[in-house]
């Protein structure tokens, strides 16, 4: 069963911007790590944004500056604002959350619980 919903991907031209939204269906997310991976056709899986229980972030280089991620505990959300998007950001989006620090390095893939995924589609 699926308890991590994203959603608000779509097709926009390069530079335009995209908030991602994630919402956590349990209330156990509260104190996971919470994070936004992207996998491109034929390419590897990336965390592109991580957050901690108490906040701080952590960010892929590729997207350092141009993306935004947050949480709102209150409505058990987490979000991923994205600006000056490239054709390069191109890619479904999945957010995941897991009990462990750093979850958006890619050794804590399989310890992570999956949503369904938001595709991205950048033109240029």
């Amino acid at each position: 069963q699926v308890h991590l919903l994203a959603s608000g991907g779509g097709s926009v031209q390069a530079g335009e911007s995209l908030t991602l939204s994630c919402d956590a269906l349990t209330l156990k997310y509260e104190s996971y790590c919470m994070t936004w991976i992207r996998q491109a056709p034929g390419k590897e899986r990336e965390g592109v944004a991580g957050i901690e229980v108490d906040g701080r972030t952590k960010y892929a280089l590729s997207v350092q500056g141009r993306f935004t991620i947050s949480r709102d505990h209150a409505k058990n959300a987490l979000y991923l604002q994205m600006s000056s998007l490239k054709p390069e950001d191109t890619a479904m989006y999945y957010c995941a959350a897991g009990p462990l620090a750093n979850c958006i390095e890619k050794e804590k893939y399989d310890w992570l619980d999956w949503g369904q995924g938001t595709q991205v589609t950048v033109s240029s």
